[in-house]
């Protein structure tokens, strides 16, 4: 596993969700559709926190594609997880959660996205 391309992985999840979650894209929607709750925890160990699990999801993920995976693989690898691992499990739990079908749209986009820039990573670090 190559530590450079998981730490690249991981920053690059980071910045989406800069991005993702901002007020610039879904960040005010995805506020309003968790009734409007204030964060309380503090932003330093959020962030920390946050991080620490993008590396983890970026190091399984590089497990599960091997070394130097072809980009098209990656690719559609990135897609399979995201999409048709993460976004539907979060589909189950947000259907018993009672959570709206935009709140899901906006954290299984992100995720689908998130290991979409995994495959991307990693197809291309060779």
């Amino acid at each position: 596993m190559n530590l450079g391309a998981v730490l690249l992985a991981a920053a690059s999840s980071f910045v989406l969700g800069g991005l993702w979650y901002s007020p610039l894209l879904f960040g005010r929607l995805w506020n309003a559709e968790n009734g409007g709750v204030e964060q309380t925890g503090h932003p330093a160990r959020v962030f920390g926190i946050s991080f620490v699990f993008s590396l983890v999801a970026a190091a399984a993920f590089a497990f599960w594609l091997g070394p130097r995976p072809p980009l098209a693989s990656a690719l559609q690898t990135g897609l399979l997880a995201g999409l048709g691992l993460v976004a539907t499990s979060f589909g189950i739990n947000y259907q018993f959660a009672q959570r709206s079908f935009k709140l899901w749209l906006i954290d299984g986009g992100y995720h689908s996205v998130q290991f979409l820039l995994f495959g991307l990573v990693f197809g291309l670090w060779h």
